[in-house]
């Protein structure tokens, strides 16, 4: 027999119905600020034992006997009879299609009459649109949500971000709620992308007015981070599965989970382009030249008239029906006409003769690193030249090879703050950010300022491509160091790394990255070298000097939360005496030290007032 279809002696959907064969089962949404339960969804089975138990079954039977829409009326109705019979608190939640929707009625009355037979107040109810299937005439389905909505019934939008259910639903229904579907929540705390969709939905909902319920929550990771974000409420498996008996009230660990006293670390994109930064478009209309162009006919004696008329003009592009064909640069094209009787020879004869018919065309939408490969690319033609830029292939403008390199090298400078280009940690931008919120949010936690000794003498010996690698080695290092729930790891530049913990065996984790980057970073060492225990090499002040290996320093610096500390502190206090510690920690045998934030300030603070100098610090803006 065919999978799909029932064994011959189950009963039918109708007998079911008649019979009040269904049973509701109950899954608590949780409201994250207080810990309490919000409300239910109601959700419904078949008879136990069956293959009709589970709904899935249960409704592909209905579809196959054409009683789709009866059935999800009366598994509402069996959800708010044994909502009713247990005495639950709270909001009902229950799951409609829009073809079930529809049938309540296009007025006000008709859907008033349909909700006060259910025995339950209508406020209390809130009417889930599924994602099952599309709604053929949304301009008449619109005024059905409105009329639902008058009684007092509240709309919610299920599945959010996946099927049918869509941002244009969310704008022409303004729902009261969105559940948020579980494809995004699932691990959102190891996904950057779940994360950015997450946020963006977000964005909307305050736009819209509407609350957000994030379903399938299952792990304590991915419930921090929701929390953390600022979403209100959840739903999933952490909190409860399914059951006839609906909780009264939230887990003692999901408690303990909501009231979790350290802070979420959002994942981080690697970042190829940078917010507010000029990339695409925006580079390109930064570096355009409005210039004329000559169509391919035209004669070198048309040329030498727009160079002469136009004395800023580096170059001069050749086009044929809009598109670019061809570069001429003024210096080249001067210089020959500067010769005795090119005029009179070439002067008439076809502008192609001294164009340059490959040049470089850059289209408007390029990415600033798409135009970046031009830098390494073999042809160098551009630095001289410039390039055509065109706008879906037609001729826009010109631009110069300065322009170029400066563009990129901008873009570069800036995504650096926000990602290290070599190891790909968080930059400066996103380490003061995360500063911030465990400040704001009043987290002890340590900040740990991490460097390497006898870095710079390493890398004088075996050179910068070397030198790259213990730089991500450490990096590797420091991960494996840290909980990436709970520990940020950044890339301040050089050989700067610094971590913000919130773990609480934080001190051993530390401990393990210092000794396992010493003795892993043996490796990288020639063998006469490890046998002599170190490189000779010359100071910073050139003189000769022999260099033990290179060896990771970590200064800690406790911050204790406001008003346990004797003050609030900025990022950029607790940088300074994070760096601080490490310049002691560079001092000490083991390569650790660990300093109090008031402590540390003080030093500094007595520091500054006896010197004119400023503190070494480090700049995280």
């Amino acid at each position: 027999m065919s999978s799909h279809l029932s064994p011959p002696n189950e009963p039918k959907i109708a007998e079911l119905i008649e019979g009040r064969a269904l049973s509701a089962v109950f899954q608590p949404i949780v409201d994250f600020g207080g810990g309490t339960i919000l409300g239910y969804e109601g959700l419904i089975r078949g008879p136990a034992g069956t293959f009709l138990e589970s709904p899935g079954a249960l409704f592909a039977q209905a579809a196959r006997e054409g009683l789709s829409v009866e059935l999800e009326h009366a598994a509402s109705a069996a959800c708010v009879a044994a909502f009713a019979e247990l005495g639950c608190e709270g909001k009902l939640f229950l799951n409609f299609s829009a073809e079930a929707i529809a049938t309540l009625g296009r007025t006000r009355e008709h859907a008033a009459d349909w909700l006060g037979r259910q025995g339950m107040p209508i406020e209390r109810i809130v009417l889930e649109l599924t994602e099952q299937c599309a709604i053929d005439n949304m301009a008449g389905f619109e005024p059905i949500v409105a009329a639902l909505r008058e009684t007092g019934a509240q709309f919610a939008l299920d599945d959010y971000g996946t099927a049918n259910a869509s941002m244009n639903l969310w704008v022409r229904l303004q729902p009261d709620v969105v559940k948020i579907d579980r494809f995004f929540i699932d691990d959102i705390a190891k996904d950057p992308l779940k994360f950015e969709a997450v946020r963006a939905m977000q964005h909307f909902a305050g736009a819209s007015g509407a609350r957000l319920v994030a379903e399938g929550i299952e792990k304590e990771a991915d419930l921090i981070v929701v929390r953390d974000m600022g979403i209100s409420f959840g739903q999933g498996y952490f909190f409860g599965r399914p059951q006839a008996r609906a909780p009264r009230a939230v887990s003692d660990a999901a408690k303990e989970a909501l009231g979790a006293g350290h802070i979420a670390v959002f994942p981080g994109a690697r970042r190829s382009a940078i917010p507010g930064s000029p990339s695409g478009g925006m580079a390109a209309a930064k570096m355009l030249v409005q210039a004329p162009a000559l169509d391919r006919s035209a004669s070198n004696n048309d040329v030498l008239d727009l160079f002469n008329r136009l004395s800023a003009l580096h170059a001069l592009a050749v086009v044929e029906q809009g598109e670019p064909v061809a570069l001429i640069n003024r210096r080249s094209f001067m210089d020959r006409y500067a010769l005795p009787y090119h005029r009179e020879l070439f002067g008439k004869r076809p502008c192609m003769l001294f164009a340059n018919a490959s040049p470089v065309i850059i289209e408007k939408s390029m990415t600033v690193e798409q135009m970046a490969k031009l830098l390494a690319s073999d042809d160098q033609r551009y630095l001289a030249d410039g390039f055509v830029i065109t706008d879906q292939g037609k001729y826009l403008g010109l631009g110069t090879g300065e322009s170029l390199v400066r563009a990129v090298t901008e873009v570069r400078i800036e995504a650096a703050r926000y990602a290290n280009p070599l190891t790909f940690l968080p930059g400066n931008i996103p380490i003061s950010s995360h500063i911030a919120r465990l400040v704001e949010h009043h987290v002890e936690f340590h900040a740990c300022y991490v460097d390497l000794n006898h870095f710079k003498p390493f890398n004088d010996r075996y050179g910068y491509w070397q030198g790259d690698e213990v730089l991500k080695f450490s990096a590797a290092v420091l991960a494996q160091a840290c909980d990436p729930t709970r520990d940020f790891l950044g890339h301040v530049g050089g050989d700067d790394f610094l971590i913000l913990f919130q773990s609480e065996d934080w001190r051993e984790r530390a401990s393990s990255a210092i000794a396992a980057f010493n003795s892993g970073a043996l490796r990288f060492y020639a063998d006469e070298d490890r046998e002599a225990g170190g490189i000779h090499g010359e100071d910073r002040r050139g003189n000769p000097s022999f260099f033990g290996f290179v060896t990771m320093a970590i200064g800690c610096v406790r911050v204790k939360p406001a008003p346990e500390s004797r003050a609030r502190y900025g990022s950029e206090e607790i940088a300074s005496v994070a760096a601080l510690a490490k310049h002691r920690a560079k001092q000490e045998a083991s390569g650790f030290y660990l300093i109090d934030i008031d402590e540390g300030a003080a030093v500094l603070h007595q520091h500054d007032n006896a010197s004119p100098t400023p503190r070494a610090a480090m700049a995280l803006d």
